[in-house]
Order: C-alpha cells, then sequence, then structure tokens
C-alpha cells in the first residue's frame, strides 16, 4: 500500500482533532466508518438542559443553542443516513428542552434514542421524541410536575401557567409514546413513591412496561435497530 504524502497526513490530523474538539465540546461525533456504510450522527444529552441562562462552568450541560443548530446541519445533510441520541440527563430548562425534542421529532431521517443512567424531568420527553427508544436496565426515568426555582407568587394566574406548561410536555409525550395521556398524569402526581415530593420513577424495563419506552436494551441493540431502520427506508 502507497504511503501517504506530508499534506494527506496532515489534512487527517486535522480532521481528526476537528473531531475530538467537537466530541469534547459538545459531546457529539459522526460515526462513518462502519462496515455497513451507514453514516450516523451521535448527540449526547447529558448533565442539565441549559435554557437563555447560563449554568455553572462546574456543571456538566447541554446547550439548546449548540444542539439546534447541529440539528438543522443534519437535516440539510444528504449524507447523514441516521441519528443516535444518547441521553443521561437530570432535566433541566423545560422550553429548551420542548425544542430539542420537538427538533429531534420533526427530523426526516430515522432516530433512535438510548436512556443510560437516567432520564428525567424535562429528559422524558426528550427520550421518546426519536422514532425507536431504548432503555439500559438499570436506565432511570423520573416523571414529576413541573417546578420553578426562587420565589413564586401564588396566584390562580401562576397555578394556570404551570397547569399550562406540564400539558405541553404530557401532550408531546403521550403523542411520541405508547403512554395514554391520563395514565402519564397521574405517574406526575403520584404521591406515594416519592416520600417528599410528587412523581414517579421507572426502572429498565418498567418504563417499557408503562408505555414510555419501546425496549430494554444497550448500545449494541440500539445501533442494531437504527441500522434496521435505514435499510428499510425508515
Amino acid at each position: 500500500m502507497g504511503k501517504q504524502n506530508p499534506q494527506e497526513e496532515k489534512t487527517k490530523k486535522e480532521i481528526e482533532e476537528k473531531e475530538d474538539e467537537k466530541l469534547e465540546e459538545y459531546g457529539q461525533i459522526t460515526l462513518d466508518h462502519s462496515g455497513k456504510r451507514h453514516k450516523i450522527h451521535l448527540l449526547s444529552i447529558i448533565g442539565e438542559v441549559e435554557g437563555h441562562e447560563n449554568l455553572s462552568g462546574n456543571s456538566k450541560a447541554t446547550k439548546y443553542d449548540h444542539v439546534l443548530p447541529k440539528l438543522a446541519e443534519i437535516e440539510d445533510d444528504e449524507e447523514v443516513e441516521g441519528l443516535m441520541v444518547l441521553l443521561n440527563t437530570s432535566g433541566g430548562d423545560v422550553d429548551a428542552g420542548l425544542a430539542i425534542a420537538e427538533m429531534i421529532a420533526s427530523l426526516s431521517i430515522p432516530v433512535v434514542s438510548l436512556v443510560l443512567g437516567g432520564s428525567h424531568s424535562i429528559g422524558v420527553p426528550l427520550a421518546v421524541s426519536s422514532d425507536y427508544s431504548f432503555i439500559v436496565p438499570t436506565g432511570t426515568m423520573m416523571i414529576h410536575p413541573v417546578r420553578m426555582s426562587g420565589m413564586v407568587i401564588g396566584t390562580a394566574q401562576t397555578y394556570e401557567y404551570f397547569e399550562m406548561i406540564q400539558d405541553r410536555i404530557l401532550s408531546f409525550v403521550a403523542a411520541h409514546s405508547k403512554i395514554e395521556y391520563e395514565n402519564l398524569r397521574q405517574l406526575m402526581h403520584n404521591t406515594k413513591m416519592l416520600t417528599r415530593d410528587l412523581g414517579t420513577v421507572l426502572v429498565g424495563k418498567e418504563a417499557v412496561e408503562a408505555g414510555l419506552i419501546d425496549e430494554v436494551g444497550g448500545i449494541r441493540e440500539a445501533l442494531k435497530k437504527l441500522h434496521t431502520m435505514i435499510d428499510a427506508g425508515h
């Protein structure tokens, strides 16, 4: 085999360095060295979903102003054939999370999601925004009412606003999974599981049995499913 010239080696090294920087900064990488010849983009949603306000520099965060343009770029890229979304998130900004979820749900390419450590709060709509979803056996999903940090004035208008936000979340999740709206609402307002709070925690197969997630599995099953969906033309 012929030896690469210095310019080719330099170009290859620059590409690899850019990929490493992209993975470190945004938790994203493109998988295009597969023997199956499919170009798949990998998106990690980890830590807290950051909205309009910047989180502490010590916090792991997924910045929606980074993710949204990337998703638009993926949709416009004819070479990218599928998207794999890895989730390990504690939740975060509701509007930012729903914006990302809506964007993922509207992609024309096949999308598979995989819940790893957990996908809590606004992570629930993010997990179900894909065409097919997986959760590892020890993965968790926490469903609870919308909270607001800081001082909240207890007025009827405030209550109605929270109800409107919760309805947006419940409607999206019910529309993109197998769980009924009212069943999801009951899980959200459950008073028996969390002694000091409302809500429900589902672990692994419980999330599948509830109708939130499609299947228990890991990265092997998730990638296999995504390649199958690409082969089948979605």
